[in-house]
C-alpha cells in the first residue's frame, strides 16, 4: 500500500471511531436517553469507539468505499448504543424508538459527510506541507563564475602580422 491510502484509512478510522461515540451520546440524549451516562459507561464506550476506528483503520477500502463507510459507521453506531443501553443508566431498554432511529440515521449521514470532508482536508494539508518542505529543502543556487575558451593575453604581434599581410602588393598583374 502507498503512504496516501495509509493516511486516509488512519484518518477514517479516527474519525469512525470518535464520531460514533460522540453520536451515540449525543443521540441518546435528543431521543430522551435519560440521565447522562455514568463514567463506567463512558469508559466502556470509549473502548469499544476504539476498537471500531482500528478496526475501520485496518480495512483498505479498494473501491465502493462509500458502501463500506456507510456500513462502519453504522456498526459503530450499533455498538454505541448497545454499550450505553447495557451500561448505563437509562430509563429505557436495548430497544430503538422512532426518534432514537432517526436520530441515529441522521448521525450516520452527517459522519459520512464529516468523514468525507476530513480525508480531503488530510490530503491538502499533507500536499500543503509536502510543497512547503520541499520548498524549504530545495538546494540554493550556487553562483559560479562563467568558464569562457577566450584568453586571457593576446599577442598584438600576430594580430598586426595577419592584417598586415592582406594589405601587400601580392597579387595577380592588373590590367592597366
Amino acid at each position: 500500500m502507498n503512504s496516501r491510502t495509509e493516511v486516509l484509512a488512519q484518518v477514517r478510522g479516527a474519525v469512525v471511531g470518535s464520531s460514533s461515540g460522540a453520536v451515540s451520546v449525543a443521540a441518546h440524549g435528543i431521543a430522551g436517553g435519560g440521565m447522562p451516562p455514568s463514567e463506567a459507561s463512558v469508559v466502556l464506550l470509549l473502548v469499544a469507539c476504539a476498537a471500531v476506528g482500528a478496526a475501520v483503520a485496518a480495512i483498505r477500502i479498494a473501491g465502493r468505499d462509500g458502501l463500506v463507510l456507510v456500513a462502519a459507521l453504522t456498526a459503530g453506531q450499533l455498538i454505541g448504543h448497545t454499550t450505553l443501553g447495557l451500561a448505563g443508566e437509562h430509563a429505557h431498554s436495548l430497544g430503538l424508538s422512532t426518534p432514537m432511529i432517526a436520530a441515529h440515521l441522521a448521525a450516520i449521514a452527517i459522519s459520512a459527510g464529516l468523514v468525507r470532508g476530513a480525508e480531503r482536508a488530510c490530503l491538502r494539508a499533507l500536499a500543503a506541507v509536502t510543497r512547503i518542505v520541499l520548498a524549504i529543502l530545495a538546494p540554493a543556487p550556487v553562483s559560479t563564475g562563467t568558464w569562457s575558451a577566450t584568453p586571457v593575453y593576446r599577442a598584438k604581434l600576430s594580430l598586426w602580422l595577419l592584417v598586415g599581410s592582406a594589405v601587400g602588393t601580392r597579387g595577380p598583374p592588373a590590367l592597366a
